[in-house]
């Protein structure tokens, strides 16, 4: 093969891919694109043929290239082609290959010369290349010939710049050397797009075609018409080597013989020549790899840092090893029972910011859900009176009574009570669902071991529902409790003679500024009456009020809480917001022109507080009103002065018991079920479970891995080793390449701006007198001499990932050394004046 730079970069690009590949990532090395510009017949096509080392593009003269030609290069162990037009077939003969793109450039542009944008796409997959793409465009021309546009000029050109404006493609400006190189479009159209000059390289071609006693030396030794990469020169197969099948090994022999032979060259022989231009270009690929190893490497290292910890676990780990499987049993069982506390009664560590768990939810059930509910049991007040106007009756049976009776106060105040267990027994069953919640959601650690996690979500969640059974009993016990003696001597019990004077119980006993709540709630509105919008909501013990937002500047509304009444509202058919109403009982509007406003909140678990708030503040449920068919008849309620007293009478004393009782009642509850469920099964867990663990079965089985685990920790122990691999070739590639810094700027200011105008230069070493001032400054001296060769990479990018090309270079702040053997000439120079011409951007702007 022609290319052997190229082969000294494949296996340190093999060896990092196959690193990245052993841990499922792809390396993104992003390397760049190198594509030749030049004039038609400047020999781009053959300069890019030996990237690949085999003859397949189109050759002859004038415009033989007529639609750009992508060409990616893809590492392979076979070596074939494809074109993007041809899926699936494999070219291998090479002939075939270069036949394939004339006929389908032909397709597009017509055998008449004519030209097309529309690129072909070549892959070529090779043991011999890396994974590169190199562009073959048109060469440049001023004429149209044959089907071409009149604008010939300019659509080349557009077609170009499409190409090498990419701050990651390279460029090689083709100038064959029988040519005048001031006029050269290849370097006028590369300084566009490429005004630092740092990734454009100078390529002379047919320097064994130039006229006999005229040479290139000047050129070459960047002392004439100089550029900051310098220039290479190669010397191509003849079309006379091409059609006689001249290979490509022999034709790099004949190019060294040539350079080596020639008296104006072979002192530079070693940086001439198709594989100095290679080794170039492979340079400035190492160096694009070493600039990407910094930010390759900082990925690695955090990815190492976050595995450490669990891999310490798995250093010395034997699966079968029964001492490991007792400690990881001991230690499973004991950090479960220490988990199921912490969720219990809370701690500072591992806090949930997204929702409520474990002992926050069953406190909201203790003092929201539970209060609640015993609200909702409360009679209504019509209905009550009926009832003890009735229990009055028929304890007097056909007497009329003078004298309120005791038995009928008894009877409804026992009615009342034995309401409560409905309340008291939800409650039960909201907090063993809150603890079964919460003891899946600590098995989730037993992960690893699916027998002991399911052995003990079982044998915890069975204890778990024993306890439900005596906790039930012990409630319905404290209700049979208050119910078999009606202590009318309780300190807080009005007693008769209060109860007479009393007309009204004053429910609100909150303070009446106090602030019960604050909170976001939509305020739900037909369209027609503004829509819905959120707003800022205060509840107070007086009033509800809301704001256009949390500073509460802006108040928009104030509702008094007097006669206002909750009421449940189905949620609509797309809506995911829980909505309730208020309203008022006097059959007023509440709002505006509405006789309810709807409020809407986000959760369940919102509107659940909410309602407790406003209990809070004496605003309760509707009592669903169910009518019945056999209506009272008008006389039920005698409107008897006596009897009316004695109904006022118990309703007072009623009231007054049973607030004491619902006091008793929301006090024990708590507590009864923090003794005989929730501290019992913590108990449980810390002393018992690991007896019941060990009695369920075999201890062997019960440690057991998951067939997922042991791939986890597999896979963790692979990738971890991987990761170090892929670090460790990634400090050897880091040693064992290097990195040349830019090459100074020089004065390329005689590349032309504007379309140049034909002139002749004579091959003299002189500068002409056209040529235009130096830059001022320190006058460079000619560069290439410096042994080092003249094509250098750029300085690292100081952030990793960054493009090399688009580091501006850095301007030094002495004059560059010079060798010894050569005169510094005076800044001052008479025939080099030190002045900037105003019309070209400086390098140093």
């Amino acid at each position: 093969m022609g290319n052997r730079g190229m082969e000294d970069l494949i296996p340190l690009i093999n060896k990092l891919q196959d690193a990245f590949s052993s841990i499922g990532q792809s390396c993104n090395l992003d390397l760049p694109q190198i594509a030749v510009v030049g004039g038609q017949s400047a020999g781009k096509s053959s300069v890019l043929e030996n990237f690949v080392g085999r003859d397949f593009l189109p050759r002859g003269s004038g415009i033989v290239t007529r639609r750009p030609l992508i060409l990616q290069l893809v590492n392979n162990k076979a070596e074939y082609a494809e074109f993007l037009h041809c899926k699936g077939r494999k070219f291998v003969d090479f002939d075939e290959v270069r036949q394939e793109i004339e006929a389908e450039t032909d397709r597009i542009t017509g055998s008449n010369k004519g030209i097309s944008p529309i690129p072909i796409n070549l892959r070529v997959y090779s043991p011999h290349v890396l994974n590169l793409t190199l562009i073959d465009l048109p060469g440049m021309t001023k004429v149209a010939v044959g089907d071409q546009p009149p604008d010939i000029e300019h659509q080349i050109r557009d077609m170009i710049l499409q190409f090498i404006t990419r701050e990651s493609c390279l460029i090689l400006a083709v100038t064959p050397a029988n040519t005048d190189l001031a006029n050269s479009d290849a370097l006028k159209v590369a300084k566009e797009v490429d005004p630092q000059g740092l990734r454009t390289i100078g390529v002379i071609t047919k320097l064994d075609l130039m006229d006999e006693g005229t040479d290139a030396r000047d050129i070459l030794e960047n002392k004439l018409l100089p550029l900051r990469r310098g220039y290479i020169g190669v010397v191509n197969r003849s079309q006379k080597d091409i059609d006689g099948r001249k290979d490509i090994r022999a034709a790099l022999a004949a190019e060294r013989k040539f350079f080596l032979s020639h008296p104006s060259y072979r002192h530079m022989a070693e940086r001439m020549g198709t594989p100095h231009l290679q080794k170039t270009l492979n340079q400035q690929l190492t160096n694009h790899i070493r600039d990407t190893l910094p930010g390759l490497r900082s990925k690695l290292q955090s990815q190492l840092l976050s595995l450490e910890k669990e891999v310490e676990e798995y250093k010395n780990f034997r699966p079968d090893d029964p001492t490991r499987k007792t400690k990881a049993l001991l230690q499973m069982v004991q950090q479960f029972g220490v988990d199921f506390e912490k969720r219990i009664e809370g701690s500072g560590d591992q806090v949930d910011t997204a929702e409520l768990s474990g002992g926050a939810r069953i406190n909201r059930i203790f003092h929201e859900r539970f209060p609640f509910e015993l609200v909702k049991i409360v009679f209504d007040e019509k209905e009550l009176r009926r009832e003890i106007s009735h229990a009055i009756k028929n304890v007097h049976g056909v007497r009329t009574g003078l004298f309120t009776p005791d038995l009928a106060f008894e009877a409804i105040v026992k009615k009342q009570i034995i309401k409560l267990k409905e309340p008291c027994l939800k409650c039960i069953d909201l907090v063993i669902q809150e603890l079964i919640n919460t003891v899946r959601q600590c098995t989730n650690k037993l992960g690893s071991y699916p027998r002991l996690r399911e052995e003990t979500e079982r044998i915890v969640t069975t204890y778990v529902r024993e306890r439900e059974g005596k906790t039930k009993d012990q409630v319905l016990l404290l209700i049979d409790i208050e119910l078999s003696y009606i202590n009318t001597n309780h300190e807080d019990f009005i007693g008769f003679a209060n109860a007479q004077q009393r007309n009204v119980v004053n429910k609100k006993r909150a303070i009446p500024n106090q602030v019960i709540r604050k909170g976001w709630l939509t305020l739900h509105i037909s369209i027609m009456k503004g829509g819905s919008k959120e707003y800022w909501f205060v509840l107070t013990a007086e009033s509800l009020s809301w704001y256009k937002d949390e500073e509460e500047k802006e108040k928009k509304y104030m509702l008094p809480l007097d006669n206002l009444k909750l009421r449940d509202v189905e949620k609509g058919f797309m809506s995911t917001k829980h909505i309730f109403a208020i309203f008022n009982t006097e059959q007023r509007n509440v709002y505006k022109d509405l006789r309810q406003i709807e409020l809407a909140c986000d959760t369940q678990e919102d509107m659940d507080s909410w309602k407790a708030s406003f209990l809070r503040a004496g605003v309760y449920p509707e009592k669903d009103q169910v009518e019945s068919e056999e209506a009272a008849p008008a006389d039920t309620f005698s409107m008897d002065p006596q009897l009316e007293r004695q109904v006022e009478t118990i309703r007072n004393l009623v009231d007054s018991y049973i607030s004491i009782v619902n006091k008793t009642i929301r006090d024990l509850m708590p507590k009864t079920i923090m003794h005989l469920m929730i501290n019992n099964a913590k108990d449980f867990i810390h002393s018992e479970l690991l007896a019941y663990l060990y009695s369920s079965g075999d201890q062997n089985s019960l440690m057991e891995e998951s067939a997922d685990q042991a791939q986890r920790r597999d896979e963790m122990l692979r990738m971890y080793h991987a990761i170090k691999e892929a670090l460790n070739i990634i400090g050897d590639i880091s040693t064992t390449t290097v990195s040349t810094p830019a090459p100074p700027p020089v004065n390329d200011s005689w590349i032309p701006e504007t379309s140049p105008t034909p002139q002749h230069r004579p091959a003299t070493s002189a500068p002409p007198p056209s040529r235009p001032p130096a830059v001022r400054g320190p006058t460079p001296g000619p560069p290439t001499l410096n042994p080092i060769p003249s094509f250098v990479a750029p300085p690292i990018p100081s952030r990793p990932g960054q493009d090399p090309f688009t580091a501006p270079p850095q301007i030094p702040s002495r004059p560059a050394r010079i060798p010894p053997g050569i005169p510094r000439r005076p800044p001052g120079a008479p025939n080099r004046p030190t002045i900037i011409r105003p019309a070209e951007p400086s390098l140093l702007d």
